[in-house]
């Protein structure tokens, strides 16, 4: 965080938090509060979605973004999340990824001034507010949820 100028601050915690419900129930807060990295391939190329709570990711929203059938979005494979963000599935940063990613956000995200987010490491969460995470990416804003 201190690389990319953003204030907030990294919670090391006692236990794993691989889930949104694991997450949001170590820090005190709704689920809606704790920020989701997914990594999706969208023909061969990484697309990181952000977005926030249990609701699942549309495929077809970012099909439609990048004029791709909804079958041409797919969920990146553990080992590709890996390979080319450096982290693991379950602890996905919003940013500082092992090479830059186009992302994409939620906007609902942005209706938080106070957000949890993956920390790098399946014990660590990032506290911090979204908009940091809209500057710091560029992420482009739209509805992603179902």
């Amino acid at each position: 965080m201190q690389a990319y100028s953003i204030p907030g601050e990294i919670l090391h915690l006692s236990t794993p938090t691989p889930t949104v419900e694991t997450a949001a129930q170590a820090v005190g807060t709704s689920v809606d509060q704790i920020i989701k990295s997914i990594l999706f391939m969208v023909d061969q190329q990484p697309v990181l979605a952000i977005a926030c709570g249990l609701s699942s990711i549309n495929s077809r929203a970012i099909a439609n973004l990048y004029g791709v059938g909804r079958k041409r979005v797919k969920l990146a494979s553990p080992a590709t999340v890996l390979e080319i963000s450096g982290y693991e599935v379950g602890a996905m940063p919003p940013f500082g990824h092992r090479q830059p990613l186009a992302t994409l956000i939620d906007r609902r995200v942005l209706d938080f001034t106070d957000a949890y987010a993956g920390g790098g490491a399946e014990n660590a969460i990032l506290h911090l507010n979204p908009q940091d995470i809209l500057r710091v990416t560029g992420a482009k804003v739209l509805d992603l949820l179902d």
